[in-house]
């Protein structure tokens, strides 16, 4: 979006405020709450304007509304940064205790490593445990 930074603040928070103002059912309400989100991601200083600007421009009961839904954007990222954590701590994991087995370990392996699930991460750190080879490593079991 092509929105002058000194607007973000404002224009993020009339979103909220248009979006609390509508009939709309929770779930609808929802998405266009991460929509919202999601393109207009604002940096520190400016989540106090925004901040601000609810506290001192909505009615209370748009405050109530605003609040409730900033809060769930608040809890969706701190999932997110923990789903996020979680996974960068398998693959280091991982990739340390391949590289302490098998050395130095080839570019498709780390790549493969890199961009696995998480899922797909824990099955081969357990097959490392038995594995002779790095191949072992990666094979169904």
């Amino acid at each position: 979006m092509a929105i002058d930074p000194k607007d973000r603040p404002r224009v993020k928070a009339e979103c909220l405020r248009l979006l609390v103002t509508l009939k709309l059912d929770p779930a609808r309400r929802r998405f266009i709450s991460g929509f919202i989100d999601t393109y207009l991601r604002l940096r520190q200083e400016e989540l106090q304007v925004f901040d601000h600007l609810i506290t001192t421009e909505f009615l209370p009961t748009e405050q109530e509304q605003a609040m409730e839904l900033t809060t769930s954007w608040k809890e969706e990222g701190i999932q997110q940064g923990l789903k996020q954590g979680f996974h960068q701590g398998e693959y280091h994991a991982l990739k340390r205790l391949l590289t302490r087995r098998f050395q130095t370990l080839p570019a498709d392996v780390l790549a493969r490593i890199e961009t696995a699930p998480v899922e797909q991460l824990e099955q081969w750190l357990d097959n490392t445990l038995d594995a002779v080879t790095l191949e072992d490593v990666f094979r169904s079991h």
